[in-house]
């Protein structure tokens, strides 16, 4: 009997401090729903302004994400004081868990800075075909982390948001227009005006051409072995590499039905009698030796 009695007093103890706590609880939870409610209508208003402007989408998701998990933080240290723990000791821990993540995540919360540099300033879009990291390829994809990209031989490349803000990147896309720069050669027999007019021919024959700015045939090279042309034009993005493969062909093609020659590099061999050189080089000597007597 007396454990029996001994039991209902620490039950009926129990009890009344839970009583006596329940108001701080309910008060507690009060805050927490209330909290989440305030919470949801703050990203639901964020969002919408979003909406009525054209930012990028990946931006949008990252700053509601961000917002909603600052608030919750905020919510959880309110609920937890309410509860009754010292709050100066809960933000001294969850700042030490804080340091311990970023120095865990280095790496990552670098790509993530990365991310968002690239998505704010917009250096390029999905779609345009760039140059970085050694890497060239159509963006296809751009997140908080890494940038994909899909190269000319259809291989996909990752690259990590943190590396490529960092580096130099080129655009081709970004003005809509590419200029070209295809060289040829002559001999120097041939005639030089004349292989000049046909290239010139060759490049206003092209719809693809751009006529402003006004495309350049010029003699840019006197070189060891032929006289070189730089022809140079600009064409639209979407018509640029099948007018590339094109005009090297059919330049190549039409200057030489014009009868110009397309010189390689050559070298003259000759070749000489060891013996005769041996015997020139004796009597050379023994002209020296009689003059020298």
């Amino acid at each position: 009997m007396d454990k029996l009695n001994d039991w209902g007093d620490i039950a009926r103890e129990y009890a009344d401090k839970f009583i006596d706590y329940l108001p701080t609880l309910l008060g507690a939870l009060a805050l927490l729903i209330i909290g989440l409610w305030i919470i949801s209508l703050i990203v639901k208003y964020v969002d919408k302004l979003f909406q009525r402007k054209d930012y990028d989408r990946t931006l949008e998701i990252f700053t509601l994400n961000s917002i909603r998990w600052g608030l919750r933080i905020i919510l959880f240290v309110l609920v937890i004081t309410q509860l009754g723990v010292e709050s100066a000791s809960l933000v001294a821990a969850i700042g030490a868990a804080g340091l311990a993540i970023g120095l865990a995540m280095q790496g990552s919360l670098s790509n993530l800075a990365g991310g968002v540099l690239l998505i704010i300033l917009k250096p390029f879009k999905v779609g345009d075909w760039i140059e970085v990291q050694g890497v060239s390829g159509s963006v296809v994809e751009i997140n908080l982390f890494y940038t994909k990209l899909d190269t000319f031989g259809n291989q996909r490349a990752i690259i990590p948001n943190g590396d490529l803000s960092n580096d130099n990147i080129i655009n081709y896309s970004f003005n809509g227009t590419r200029r070209e720069t295809l060289s040829f050669g002559i001999s120097y027999d041939d005639d030089l005006k004349k292989a000049k007019q046909v290239l010139r021919d060759l490049v206003e024959e092209q719809e693809d051409v751009l006529k402003d700015p006004a495309p350049q045939i010029i003699v840019a090279e006197l070189g060891a072995d032929s006289v070189n042309f730089s022809v140079r034009y600009f064409a639209e993005n979407s018509k640029f590499w099948d007018l590339h493969w094109y005009m090297i062909e059919e330049g190549k093609l039409r200057l030489e039905e014009a009868g110009m020659t397309i010189p390689y590099p050559q070298r003259d061999v000759y070749l000489y009698d060891q013996t005769k050189m041996n015997g020139t080089l004796e009597k050379n000597q023994n002209n020296n030796s009689n003059s020298a007597n």
